[in-house]
């Protein structure tokens, strides 16, 4: 069986990849990037979601397809025109990587992307599994500068506490999704066994790296125009929304949802304590 990874090299799609090969499946990744550095023995084809003609010649020989597209400001139609190709070319099966709780976010257009994809694999009969993870742990070891620096968690991710899950539990999702039977037509909600919280997360850090840390609670004026410094302004917009919806409207996991994980992946979930300690170990290297 060959499976077919797009968004292979970025932060998810790296440990599907990997996760795959490890499992001895035949892995070929889509990616723009010619010089792209993939594990051993994952194949490549050099192409773009934008480009129907590419991702054709990607799906030859190919059975079943993980669907991964960035946050850039094409990804619906990105994912649409692929899911299209791929029902063209018949493959046995997608799992398409959502977000969780997308359709409570309309005003957030990656999340209300997403969920109209949702809705287009749905009207058709291709086999498919979604994948509707929380918050990504890793997206928090870019914080090194701040963190280390003025010792601030600057993330406004809210006080209640939202759902946030670990890249490598989502990889663990995916392969038993596209290599083990009974997940066609289902949704998985991947979350963490606890909610993150500005001033927990602070706190974790704060223990991990002997240095008081903040959780820096920042108005969301603030942080767009932060955002704005290294993201394009409708990226800064979107993520923005992304965090002033989890205050408005709250983002928390359920119990259910943390057992389903853990019943689907044959582990518990990995907790961000632990991914804290991994990420300030390879800081200090």
């Amino acid at each position: 069986m060959k499976i077919l990874v797009t968004g292979g090299t970025g932060k998810v799609g790296t440990k599907v990849v990997q996760a795959l090969l490890h499992r001895g499946e035949s892995v070929r990744v889509l990616t723009r990037n010619k010089e792209a550095k993939l594990p051993d023995g994952a194949e490549v084809a050099i192409g773009d979601l934008l480009d129907p003609d590419s991702v054709r010649s990607a799906l030859n020989g190919v059975d079943k397809l993980f669907l991964l597209v960035g946050n850039v400001a094409d990804e619906l139609t990105q994912a649409l025109l692929t899911v299209a190709v791929a029902r063209q070319a018949k493959v046995k099966h997608i799992t398409y990587l959502s977000v969780y709780q997308a359709e409570r976010f309309p005003d957030v257009p990656h999340f209300i992307g997403k969920y109209a994809v949702e809705t287009s694999l749905k009207a058709f009969d291709t086999p498919f599994t979604v994948l509707r993870p929380g918050y990504f742990f890793q997206n928090d070891a870019q914080l090194k500068p701040v963190l280390t620096g003025a010792g601030l968690y600057p993330n406004p991710i809210g006080k209640d506490g939202i759902a946030a899950v670990d890249v490598r539990d989502i990889a663990d999702a995916a392969v038993v999704s596209l290599t083990t039977g009974g997940h066609a037509g289902k949704t998985y909600n991947l979350v963490g066994p606890d909610p993150l919280s500005g001033p927990s997360a602070a706190a974790i850090w704060s223990e991990v790296l002997n240095k008081q840390i903040r959780y820096a609670d920042l108005p969301m004026e603030a942080f767009e125009e932060q955002l704005r410094q290294i993201f394009p302004a409708w990226l800064a917009k979107d993520v923005r929304l992304m965090f002033q919806g989890y205050q408005d409207r709250g983002f928390a996991p359920s119990n259910a949802d943390v057992a389903t994980l853990t019943s689907l992946i044959g582990h518990a979930p990995r907790r961000y304590e632990d991914f804290v300690r991994e990420t300030a170990a390879e800081w200090s290297k």
